[in-house]
């Protein structure tokens, strides 16, 4: 396989001093599980998971506000990045010290095939990286399956409030509920995080309403809340974890075994 990144950059295997900071939480699960946490030296304050290998992880800031003096002391050889998560210009600046900078950027699901084999070609863990790929092919066949008699629903899936903000339907959060037949709404739109109004007019023909666990932490209270405004009145709102939804990696193996009964219990009013 090349081992050409999203922006289109090829890299070369990092051999055995390769140091690795981490700027997206969910691949610095995906490290861990291809048994690269030795070689993580650096990781933002939301790579959480998995807490016992991560917690003696040093921090460098968040994803949007990267402590770059932190990071260049750390003297990393690689750093990982998203397109959606990582500023452009944070990127740019790391590129100008850092020797390799790998640039990610799922859009959907099976996305994460290539992403497995990218990180485990790179940093010598092919073996591993193909075995998530098998895992992977088994969770989305069996999500295929479980999904097979569900009726497509219109949903609202909300990331932020004040504003209120959603997804587009050019999103991998948008493209992984689609594969238990949620269809995302607006159905066009200019920004891939668009903000929204909770109108009429938006929620015409909506089904459901999703309020996600990430970025913004929406929590049960919110749920609550929500379901008191006028135009929600009679119209379902759930708190969906956003985990299971919006991280790639390794992650999305469990996503995709959660998503088919997270929705059967929500229809079946559990």
């Amino acid at each position: 396989m090349d081992l050409v990144d999203a922006v289109g950059q090829r890299h070369a295997p990092a051999g055995s001093a390769a140091r690795i900071v981490s700027l997206v939480p969910s691949i610095t699960e995906l490290l861990c599980d291809l048994g690269l946490a030795e070689k993580l030296v650096g990781r933002t304050g939301f790579c959480i998971h998995p807490r016992e290998r991560v917690r003696r992880v040093a921090k460098v800031g968040g994803t949007k506000d990267v402590d770059l003096r932190r990071l260049r002391a750390l003297a990393p050889t690689h750093v990982i990045v998203n397109v959606d998560e990582n500023r452009r210009e944070t990127v740019d600046e790391i590129a100008r010290f850092v020797p390799h900078v790998i640039v990610t950027h799922p859009l959907g699901p099976r996305d994460n095939l290539r992403l497995y084999r990218l990180i485990g070609g790179v940093f010598g863990r092919e073996a591993e990286a193909e075995r998530l790929c098998e895992r992977f092919e088994l969770a989305y066949t069996a999500c295929e399956r479980a999904a097979a008699g569900l009726a497509p629903q219109r949903v609202i899936y909300l990331i932020w409030r004040k504003p209120w903000m959603t997804i587009s339907r050019d999103t991998y959060i948008s493209r992984t509920l689609a594969l238990v037949r949620w269809q995302t709404v607006p159905e066009t739109a200019s920004d891939r995080y668009p903000e929204i109004a909770l109108d009429e007019t938006t929620l015409a023909g909506v089904d459901v309403v999703l309020a996600s666990s990430e970025p913004f932490p929406f929590r049960a209270r919110d749920v609550d809340a929500l379901r008191a405004l006028p135009e929600l009145r009679g119209r379902p709102v759930a708190l969906i974890d956003g985990e299971m939804t919006s991280w790639y990696g390794s992650r999305a193996i469990a996503g995709l075994e959660h998503l088919p009964q997270f929705r059967r219990a929500l229809e079946s009013g559990r």
